[in-house]
């Protein structure tokens, strides 16, 4: 098998950070529908979302115009501190499988959070901060957003509350340390602190949460707590645009060594990472400038893009959000407890929902034990320990390598490691005892979600 000449890992310079985010919306033909507000299914207006969300983010989120946005010189220092971050070449793994394909894979777990989160969290502490706020709520799922989020408010001296689901809180004990030994305060949702947590747990007794329920008790506390705004580690258009700097160091990268990628590939839950590592790749295929196979890889527990519908829904259980026009199980959705618990999501990103339906993009899923057979096989050539978020890619790279060796195409493959499973031994110890389970809803259970759609 030919190797290019390539490093192993392909390291940026400090001076190759990108000084501005990229807005693929300003690229977009088809622009994301707009944000609805919930009781009169307008356009949210600006004035409006202002009362949840910092301005500047506000502002952010409503740009479809400005394809770069200046990154502020606090927010590039910090980065600094673990970007840019390395593009390495898999050779290991692609001397294991055997394949004439060429494997990249961008790891953004090089920072104490763990993963990608950090590089939006910093942003939003930072405006929250400029905006002269005293803190702010999240949630989180699996725990890489509320730790990424308690680093970047300790650095801004911020308060921060992070409602964590339930299932994480319980499986992921030391993330939930982590948080709290960077000043934050972490409660398990759906909890009895909040109106909508006492009523979600009323409806659903004994439930290990969602996302969703998460949502609805952050934005509660926000909104009833002066001096304090919601953010969010996923979804939302502000997200995807901190997040371009993924793509944007690793088109950077690909230039230097003329690597020319065919395949991009990314795990799915609300679509942070993916949308962060395709978008300026997007961009060209967009312009005509080059084209790639773009995949998104969802489990097959909470299959929003493949077997979802694409309509307006609220961004959460308890119905406080504003509604989003997504691919979306419905916000009633309650996924089953897998592993991965960053992908628990009843939705996808409204840019990440127009560009599959726009066609730009594909989705597949994979159970929980064929992705941890993939991140087995990874850590063992690899020698990182991958979150089970990331092994998702890593199960349709491996895939994807396996097809060129069968057709003997020499195809590059790009895939985003987003993060790190060291606190993710729990799953690891079910998958090594045969004791895993995979869950896959059937046709009701999704009937039952979509029945709580909103009518519009």
């Amino acid at each position: 098998m030919s190797i290019p000449n390539t490093p192993y890992k392909i390291y940026l310079e400090e001076k190759d950070i990108p000084m501005n985010w990229y807005n693929v919306r300003a690229d977009m033909k088809t622009k994301p529908a707009p944000l609805l507000n919930p009781g009169t299914h307008e356009p949210m207006k600006a004035e409006e979302l202002a009362a949840v969300f910092c301005e500047d983010l506000v502002e952010q989120e409503l740009d479809n115009t400005h394809r770069l946005i200046p990154i502020p010189k606090e927010i590039q220092d910090f980065y600094r501190m673990y970007r840019p971050s390395p593009l390495t070449h898999a050779i290991f793994l692609e001397q294991e499988l055997d394949t004439p394909a060429h494997i990249f894979y961008k790891f953004e777990g090089n920072n104490t959070s763990g993963s990608h989160k950090l590089n939006s969290a910093i942003a939003q502490a930072y405006y929250a901060k400029k905006q002269g706020l005293k803190g702010v709520t999240t949630e989180t799922g699996a725990g890489q957003w509320g730790t990424a989020l308690s680093m970047a408010c300790a650095f801004f001296k911020l308060d921060c509350r992070v409602y964590m689901v339930k299932v994480s809180y319980e499986q992921k004990p030391f993330r939930r340390e982590v948080m709290r030994t960077y000043g934050a305060s972490v409660v398990a949702s759906p909890s009895n602190t909040t109106e909508v947590g006492r009523r979600i747990l009323e409806a659903y007794p004994g439930t290990t949460g969602s996302l969703g329920c998460a949502i609805s008790e952050a934005v509660e506390d926000a909104v009833g707590r002066e001096g304090y705004r919601y953010v969010l580690g996923s979804v939302l258009n502000q997200v995807l645009l901190h997040q371009s700097i993924i793509g944007l160091e690793t088109q950077a990268a690909c230039r230097k060594y003329d690597i020319h990628p065919d395949i991009i590939i990314g795990c799915a839950g609300g679509g942070s990472n993916l949308g962060g590592l395709i978008s300026p790749f997007m961009g060209e295929k967009i312009r005509g400038e080059a084209d790639y196979q773009f995949i998104a890889v969802e489990p097959a527990s909470c299959p929003s893009m493949t077997r979802g519908r694409y309509a307006y829904d609220f961004c959460d259980t308890g119905m406080v959000t504003p509604l989003a026009k997504m691919y979306t199980l419905g916000h009633d959705f309650m996924p089953s407890p897998i592993h991965a618990g960053g992908l628990r999501y009843h939705g996808m990103s409204p840019i990440l929902s127009q560009l599959y339906e726009d066609g730009l993009m594909e989705a597949r899923t994979a159970t929980q034990s064929s992705v941890f057979q993939a991140a087995e096989v990874f850590a063992r050539t690899e020698g990182i320990l991958p979150a089970p978020e990331s092994s998702h890619a890593i199960r349709a790279a491996i895939d994807e390598a396996l097809k060129c060796k069968e057709t003997g195409e020499e195809k590059t493959i790009i895939f985003g490691l987003t993060g790190t499973g060291y606190f993710d031994m729990t799953a690891y110890e079910q998958y090594n005892n045969g004791s895993m389970q995979d869950y896959i809803p059937d046709d009701a259970d999704l009937e039952k979600g979509f029945a709580s759609l909103p009518k519009i």
